[in-house]
């Protein structure tokens, strides 16, 4: 797997990251998913950089010009619902991508640290032969991004596959790396070192779903 750690180099994506981390701020909803839309704009130019592309002719009014165009097919698809950020901070840059949604979850059946993901709605076009750009804000375990591949198969075998995080931990993108095909790429903001004893990243920045949404009821 090709990973592009967006903070290996300064920019201000380091600026977002830490507004989407700071306790003083994370309860300004709106700005919180801002920050993760930005996020997405910024990891998509970058994403972009990797496409394939041709050469077509623009009509201008006062002349003809060659500019070269992506040309990949490209299909969207969002962990619900923390990715729903994300998700659009992507569109704006890929604006005539297809969509996809999916939902994948955390279920703790004894309420301890032990838990499985569960997937229980998919909304997609098919993904043959196409590009799949699959998103999802927090690589924790990387458990999330394993099982929406699994459920994404019936749709079909992309051509390539980028994975979009914000923040992540080493441990799920050791998972990534031997779960995905070694061509993936994942293009991802922040890396820490490590998770907590429940599976959250450390220091991460909480729950990205409520953070953005609201508390949720626990299941």
């Amino acid at each position: 797997m090709h990973v592009h750690h967006l903070l290996n180099n300064n920019s201000i994506a380091n600026k977002f990251i830490a507004q989407l981390r700071d306790t003083s701020i994370q309860n300004d909803r709106m700005r919180f998913r801002r920050n993760i839309e930005r996020l997405g704009e910024i990891l998509s130019y970058e994403l972009s950089k990797k496409l394939n592309y041709s050469s077509e002719e623009i009509t201008s009014p006062l002349g003809i010009s060659k500019v070269s165009v992506p040309k990949d097919e490209i299909v969207i698809c969002s962990i619900l619902r923390a990715g729903l950020p994300l998700h659009t901070g992507i569109l704006n840059y890929f604006d005539d991508a297809e969509n996809s949604f999916i939902s994948a979850y955390r279920h703790h059946p004894n309420d301890d640290k032990e838990f499985e993901i569960k997937v229980e709605y998919l909304a997609s076009p098919s993904i043959e032969g196409k590009t799949l750009v699959l998103a999802d804000p927090m690589l924790a375990t990387g458990r999330s991004f394993v099982n929406v591949m699994h459920a994404l198969k019936e749709m079909g075998t992309p051509k390539e596959i980028h994975l979009v995080a914000v923040i992540g931990a080493e441990e799920g993108l050791k998972l990534l790396d031997d779960e995905f095909p070694p061509h993936t790429h994942l293009w991802i903001a922040a890396i820490d070192k490590e998770l907590d004893s429940r599976g959250y990243i450390v220091p991460g920045l909480g729950d990205a779903g409520d953070l953005c949404f609201g508390n949720k009821k626990q299941h």
